[in-house]
């Protein structure tokens, strides 16, 4: 018997479950409805089959808008501005509410996160006008706010 074929007793395992995946992908990390729908949709047969194993996660509350926030500001509060990690929310399909809920936080902490990015990246004032619009270019990529790139960049205290 040649060695690549599988002997007698190999089997194919049985097909994973839908809410099966789901918890697998939600052991992972938090997952938005949206981002848990498009993963799992793939591999249905029936789009309302998808929507009652959702509907079973939410209300069992392994499924949670509320923590994919917290997950999402956490892990990019130390790289980005407000506005970009709105976007990010949003393009996860979080709700509008919900952003608008985080958003005061992320706006209050603004100034320090952009310091703290900015420092990492440059750590000097610039010198030419060229290099300080260099870095505000950075910022501003990163979604800080006009006014926090310009107090960051012009070395101001005030907040």
């Amino acid at each position: 018997m040649p060695q690549n074929s599988p002997g007698p007793k190999a089997r194919k395992p049985p097909p994973t479950s839908l809410r099966a995946r789901a918890l697998r992908l939600l052991a992972r990390r938090e997952h938005s409805r949206r981002e848990l729908e498009r993963k799992l949709a793939v591999h249905a047969e029936d789009p309302a089959e998808v929507a009652r194993v959702l509907d079973e996660l939410e209300a069992r509350g392994w499924l949670s808008e509320r923590r994919v926030v917290e997950q999402l500001v956490h892990a990019r509060r130390s790289r980005f501005g407000a506005r970009r990690i709105e976007r990010d929310l949003l393009d996860k399909g979080i709700s509008a509410d919900a952003v608008a809920a985080a958003l005061p936080g992320l706006r209050e902490s603004e100034l320090e996160a952009a310091r703290a990015v900015w420092a990492k990246k440059f750590g000097r004032l610039a010198r030419t006008p060229a290099e300080r619009a260099r870095q505000a270019r950075f910022l501003q990529g990163r979604g800080f706010a006009f006014d926090v790139v310009m107090k960051v960049i012009k070395g101001r205290d005030e907040g």
